[in-house]
């Protein structure tokens, strides 16, 4: 089964108003592509791209491949998307038959907000609890992150986890420890990459976890880097992503370690990355904290709303393929390029 045509569609689709405030315009600067590729047995899949990509240079190169003749499991991104979906059309399986046994029919997903005034924050988790989601990624800076939470905790009840990303900006182990202290009476789930690894050393992760309760989730793709880790008892659980299969290699790793993981196969995207990283997300075993799959903050995620979260899980696809359908409406109306 060849490949004969690929369409690219550059969607800028809007970011729910509480993010949109907060970044305005980053959906323009950040377009993201949604590739339809074709066959010559009239089968169809789609892939999604990341912000600011686009696969002008590539598709010429997709032209004629045999996706039945592909290693799947290596394959991520928009690319290996449409390729499940195609496969799994082919053969009459979900996407997930493709990765491996299922472990989940329906997945964790937290709500999540970027960078904003605590009493937004606050505004957002009222938003989130009324939703029916359990958990609120955020992402924190040093500033306010003790307010936020604070005022989050007031208007979403102490039963809202509440995923601290600093992206390092806690910027030294001594005042991550210092913050992590003064949050220990709410219920932070994890504290995600606080302070430089990379800079710090295992160590230093190792050190913060003997010192506080809050949970430690370094943000890790490499799975060399979660051996190491693991091996400075520097972790409670990882945020890793890839493709299936190392995505799964990743996970299995921690698992043999006793950890949990999260995933963030998608990240800030729309509904076909969604749908694939729901797809991916059933397959591993220990993923058991809520993913960074978020195309629900955006005001249409393109595929109908078919993985509209309920009470913080979205239900994995049982049809073939990714299970979804493009709305090409939709797709046309966001179209920039």
């Amino acid at each position: 089964m060849k490949i004969t045509k690929v369409e690219q569609f550059v969607t800028a689709v809007p970011h729910i108003p509480a993010i949109e405030n907060n970044r305005p315009g980053d959906y323009l600067e950040r377009p993201i592509p949604i590739i339809k590729v074709h066959t010559d047995e009239g089968i169809y899949g789609v892939g999604e791209g990341g912000r600011g990509q686009r696969f002008d240079n590539a598709i010429e190169g997709w032209i004629g491949v045999d996706v039945m003749e592909l290693k799947w499991q290596n394959l991520g991104g928009a690319f290996g998307s449409a390729v499940f979906d195609i496969v799994g059309k082919a053969l009459g399986v979900p996407a997930h038959k493709l990765m491996g046994p299922q472990h989940w029919e329906k997945v964790p997903v937290g709500y999540w907000s970027c960078p904003m005034e605590p009493e937004e924050f606050a505004a957002e988790a009222e938003v989130g609890v009324k939703l029916g989601f359990k958990t609120h990624k955020l992402k924190a800076r040093p500033w306010n992150i003790v307010e936020t939470v604070r005022l989050m905790t007031e208007a979403a009840g102490e039963d809202y986890g509440i995923i601290v990303d600093p992206n390092f900006t806690f910027e030294t182990p001594d005042q991550s420890i210092r913050l992590a202290h003064e949050l220990e009476k709410y219920n932070i789930e994890a504290f995600e990459d606080p302070f430089s690894y990379l800079e710090y050393g295992w160590d230093s992760y190792r050190d913060f976890r003997q010192q506080t309760r809050i949970p430690l989730a370094p943000h890790i793709a490499d799975p060399k880097m979660i051996i190491d880790a693991i091996k400075a008892d520097a972790a409670d659980m990882f945020n890793t992503a890839g493709s299936p299969a190392s995505a799964q290699q990743n996970a299995g790793i921690a698992e043999a370690a006793g950890l949990p993981v999260w995933l963030q196969v998608v990240g800030l995207g729309l509904g076909v990355s969604g749908a694939f990283g729901t797809h991916v997300h059933a397959v591993i075993k220990n993923a058991t904290i809520p993913s960074d799959s978020l195309h629900f903050v955006r005001e249409n995620d393109l595929i109908h709303g078919a993985l509209t979260p309920k009470d913080g899980f979205v239900e994995v696809p049982t049809t073939p393929g990714l299970g979804i359908e493009l709305d090409m409406k939709a797709v046309e109306k966001y179209r920039i390029a």
